[in-house]
């Protein structure tokens, strides 16, 4: 099943795009937990309902992109070696790769 298909609408997800980046940025100094981030946390960041980004989260985690440990808080962590063995034809990989629009300065400091 197409993932534009699943989400139910042709455009660019740029929620899940936001979450997806975060995670994938995220350095264990940027966690208050080194098990990972919170989704109220993960809100916070990115300016989103907790609520949204549940879902987001869900569907990454779907993917195997993203694993959650814990259940009362679930810490989320970004898979780096489940990602990289995503299909280069796949749709949330080529939304995660897509940097056209990314400000890296929100994830770096130089």
């Amino acid at each position: 099943m197409s993932y534009n298909i699943l989400m139910g609408f042709e455009t660019e997800d740029k929620e899940l795009k936001v979450v997806g980046l975060e995670l994938m940025f995220l350095t264990p100094e940027k966690c208050s937990n080194a098990n990972g981030i919170t989704a109220v946390e993960l809100a916070k960041r990115v300016n989103l309902s907790v609520e949204i980004v549940k879902k987001k989260l869900n569907i990454l985690k779907d993917k195997n992109i993203v694993r959650a440990k814990g259940i009362n808080p679930k810490f989320w962590l970004f898979d780096e070696y489940n990602f990289q063995r995503l299909d280069d034809d796949d749709e949330i990989f080529h939304l995660l790769c897509n940097f056209d629009d990314v400000d890296f300065e929100r994830y770096f400091t130089y």
